[in-house]
């Protein structure tokens, strides 16, 4: 018989050491020296350090040094700073329901201390004499040291030598050490840090001195540590979620820090940093909603770059969750979601332009002599100093192309001559017309002066799909119909939203459902008791989303409706996928993503195509309306809608100044 097969003997209950207690924790909080390297980092931060030092020899495995001048530790509570579950973070279960400091645990030091040699020296402020506890003895002798403490680590995993053989190279342990430390970074920009390895300075991040100001303090640290293109390329994100209760004073949640415009994405995941009340933390919540944030403006499966600060209150979030303390559960983990989508949502909608024109140093207009001498190859720089403003002149009449708010609110142009005249889909949402069908409407406000445009003025059209502009910049290539796509797209989401809040009364009135078309045959297939849960909890999801799934015996679903505009589908695969999303999301969010890709077809449809030939006039409306178009800057597909070339790269091109 296989041994494996054969009764075991019995085994009594008994209790363990507490040497081998100490090591099964440690298994749980210490991965590799980069954990250790949090643990202690984390003390010193809860100490009140602003300045942290960690030494390293060889990847962290030799030796561990952190080194802070916070608070220290006092003589009569260093012999108990090894033991298992001494803490001084949090004293009742009140405090464990509301924790405000990075450590809570007491696990980590003695963890740390079962698996290698450790020592503690410290000083308490306003003390004289500093102490070293030794960890293997518990030894206690003075020492001289400044105010602080500083924690070694020696030789680790030396009692557990199989799991030393588990780490990896030298140089692939500092480059978890140097991450561990960036994740503090980029959360204080109060506190400075600095990391030596094997007696050299790795990196070092200065203290941020911005008392008054977090946002400035923010960005030079972000600076400093993700590098001056990510705040150059990024938008501040600062929102405020409207809380649900009734009372006056209840808790909100706050979402700041820096998202990378879409143009700065990645091909990795990498620069994605999410802090809840300070603490660094990978959480599906707020990774969905950063995701969702940028799904209307992200090409492909390029990953958005950014650092956002969940602030809530501690007692809405349970930090104690896992014992490396990096996971979080959220009370209301909806509200979040929403919090960290809108606020991403609403950084981004606005359009760059507008802010790249500001940023810039704008040129006063040159004047028609100053044109035709530039045209000549004067440098239009001169005029820059010696001019007035003027406004610049052109051939074409002074037309309005200002849009206006109609009944419905969202913004129309004298673009009727760029509505595609090709029939749009059949319309899959009652009462939300197709894009041709929208009226023009003119504004008869004065025309702003030429400098106010942001996209320039529109000079000709190439190859019947670019749209070439001139500002006080250099040249702006547009992309008509990835532009116009967007401007339509736009304006769809807001007609529909409008008729929604007409029908339920609220900005949360459900959305109005999709036309469905009844199958012939029902496609049916195996489903899992999670599909079959699904189906029946979401019905009404499903037909609103224009699905009729029904079971049709307790281990197969039959899917008997599907949307008109994806008849011609898979209905099975259709079905799998929506199931699952509805398994892992919230209703509400997987509906509005259907309508979102609905009325991108439609405005796919509905915009002016390739080789359709535009006039200036027409051009100049439609730079005007990317102008004043949420999310402008990308098509509905994530693709970029147009491109400035700078004067300054046009003179490089032709070597203009060598």
């Amino acid at each position: 018989m296989n041994a494996l097969l054969s009764p075991s003997p019995r085994r009594p209950i008994r209790e363990l050491p507490d040497e081998l207690i100490s090591q099964i924790a440690a298994g749980e909080v210490v991965e590799r020296p980069a954990s250790v390297v949090r643990e202690l980092v984390d003390n010193a931060l809860d100490a009140g350090a602003t300045q942290i030092t960690v030494r390293l020899l060889a990847g962290g495995v030799r030796l561990i040094s952190v080194e802070d001048d916070g608070m220290g530790i006092l003589r009569e509570e260093l012999p108990i700073a090894f033991k298992r579950h001494a803490t001084s973070k949090i004293g009742n279960l009140s405090d464990l329901e509301s924790v405000a400091t990075m450590g809570f645990r007491g696990e980590a030091l003695a963890a740390i201390n079962s698996i290698a040699d450790c020592a503690i020296l410290s000083r308490a402020s306003g003390h004289s004499d500093a102490f070293l506890l030794d960890g293997r003895t518990g030894e206690l002798r003075p020492v001289a040291r400044s105010a602080g403490t500083t924690v070694e680590v020696k030789e680790l995993f030396y009692s557990t030598p199989a799991r030393r053989k588990f780490l990896k190279t030298d140089a692939t342990e500092l480059a978890h050490c140097v991450e561990a430390v960036r994740r503090h970074a980029l959360a204080r920009p109060d506190v400075g840090f600095a990391i030596w390895s094997d007696g050299k300075l790795v990196e070092q991040w200065r203290r941020c001195d911005h008392p008054s100001d977090p946002m400035a303090a923010l960005d030079q640290r972000l600076a400093d540590v993700l590098g001056g293109d990510f705040v150059e390329r990024s938008v501040w994100v600062d929102y405020r979620s409207k809380s649900q209760s009734h009372l006056e004073n209840a808790p909100t949640v706050r979402v700041w820090g820096r998202a990378g415009i879409p143009d700065a994405a990645r091909s990795r995941a990498d620069q994605q940093f999410c802090y809840v009340n300070g603490r660094f933390v990978r959480d599906k919540v707020l990774t969905h909603a950063g995701r969702s944030a940028y799904e209307d403006v992200l090409h492909g499966h390029r990953q958005p770059v950014y650092a956002l600060y969940i602030e809530i209150d501690p007692a809405r979030v349970d930090v104690n969750v896992h014992p490396t303390k990096i996971e979080v559960r959220f009370r209301d983990s909806r509200e979040v979601h929403q919090a960290v989508r809108h606020g991403v949502e609403d950084a981004l909608a606005a359009p760059r332009s507008a802010a790249t024109a500001a940023a810039a140093q704008l040129l006063p207009g040159l004047a028609e002599s100053a044109l035709q001498d530039a045209a000549r190859g004067v440098s239009a720089s001169i005029y820059a100093s010696n001019m007035p403003a003027a406004p610049m002149y052109s051939a074409q009449p002074a037309i309005n192309f200002r849009a206006n708010e109609d009944a419905y609110g969202h913004r129309v142009s004298d673009l009727g001559a760029l509505w595609q005249k090709t029939p749009a889909p059949s319309a899959p949402l009652a009462g939300i017309s197709p894009p041709s069908m929208l009226p023009p409407i003119v504004d008869t406000a004065p025309l702003p002066h030429q400098g106010d445009w942001p996209l320039g003025r529109a000079l000709a059209q190439l190859q019947g799909v670019y749209i070439l502009a001139e500002n006080t910049q250099g040249l702006v290539i547009v992309d008509m119909h990835a532009a116009h796509e967007r401007i339509v797209y736009e304006r769809l989401k807001k007609q529909m939203a409008v008729q929604a809040n007409a029908d339920g009364g609220g900005p949360g009135a459900v959305l109005p459902g999709l036309a469905s078309q009844p199958l012939l045959i029902p496609a049916t297939f195996a489903a899992t008791p999670a599909e079959v849960a699904t189906a029946e909890a979401h019905a009404e999801t499903l037909a609103t989303l224009g699905l009729e799934i029904s079971p049709f015996s307790p281990k197969t679903l039959a899917v008997r409706a599907v949307p008109t505009t994806l008849a011609q589908g898979d209905p099975v695969e259709l079905a799998r996928s929506v199931l699952a999303e509805l398994g892992q999301h919230e209703a509400s969010t997987v509906v509005q993503r259907a309508h979102n890709e609905l009325l991108g077809t439609m405005a796919c449809h509905g915009a002016v195509r390739a080789n359709r030939r535009l006039t200036i006039e027409e051009m100049n409306a439609l730079l005007r309306q990317m102008e004043e178009t949420e999310r402008s800057d990308q098509c509905n597909h994530g693709r970029p809608t147009w491109r400035q070339l700078k004067l300054s790269e046009l003179d490089a091109l032709f070597l203009r100044g060598r």
